[in-house]
């Protein structure tokens, strides 16, 4: 049985493969079998895209992906392609038309779980998002795609019926990697209570709702699931 996974929750590579039932190959995932989308993110030094955090984590800026080797040279001197060789859409042209499409006002904005890369091996479910918009601007010399997420509960409602913590997205601010970072070797890698190292989560020790922040690593702590929940039971 696959446990169901809360924004804030740490997990391996394997473990968020085996969540999404696929091996995650590229970074942008376009309606992973008829469903929801997926994208890989990383704000740390070296990425090689430029995403970014922003609002809080309530927005977050995804760069558009760069030609697979063997179309191009040198995928990083060319444009971001918005289509492949044979002609046929990129997920950088499906997720162009889906935030257009939402635009334009002709469909719904695209669903996308947002993934972030904290340390190899070491990923964060940041939740789900709503694609708002998407363009095409200069970097270098060449021209990249951006596309537009903000965090949501009403869409997730919704389209997502089956996802029973929704109200835990009410409250969740994306923690900055800086922090996670600082959060991840101040507490070792453990549960703060219990040194376990499974099943952990960036928990706000001041919940967010109540006024704490997330941009500062003394109101975050390490988790295992089992200690997160009896916080959450004494809280409610």
């Amino acid at each position: 049985m696959i446990k169901q996974i809360n924004p804030g929750d740490i997990i391996s590579y394997i473990e968020m493969c085996t969540q999404e039932g696929l091996s995650l190959q590229r970074g942008m995932n376009f309606r992973v079998n008829g469903g929801h989308s997926i994208f890989l993110m990383s704000v740390r030094k070296g990425a090689p895209y430029n995403d970014k955090v922003e609002d809080e984590g309530k927005t977050l800026i995804y760069e558009g992906h760069d030609a697979q080797k063997g179309w191009v040279k040198y995928p990083k001197d060319e444009d971001q392609p918005m289509t492949s060789p044979n002609g046929s859409l990129t997920d950088n042209g499906k997720f162009f038309n889906a935030a257009k499409s939402f635009k334009e006002k002709n469909n719904q904005a695209e669903l996308v779980k947002v993934y972030e890369k904290i340390k190899d091996g070491i990923w964060v479910y940041n939740g789900l998002f709503k694609l708002v918009d998407a363009w095409v601007e200069k970097s270098n010399n060449r021209k990249v795609f951006k596309f537009k997420l903000e965090i949501t509960v009403d869409t997730i409602l919704q389209k997502v019926a089956s996802l029973k913590t929704i109200k835990e997205l009410e409250h969740n601010r994306i923690i900055p990697t800086s922090i996670k970072l600082e959060v991840w070797k101040r507490d070792k890698g453990k549960c703060v209570q219990c040194g376990s190292t499974d099943n952990l989560h960036f928990d706000h020790i001041l919940p967010f709702v109540k006024g704490g922040t997330s941009l500062k690593a003394e109101n975050i702590q390490l988790l295992c699931a089992r200690h997160n929940l009896q916080k959450r039971d004494k809280i409610i």
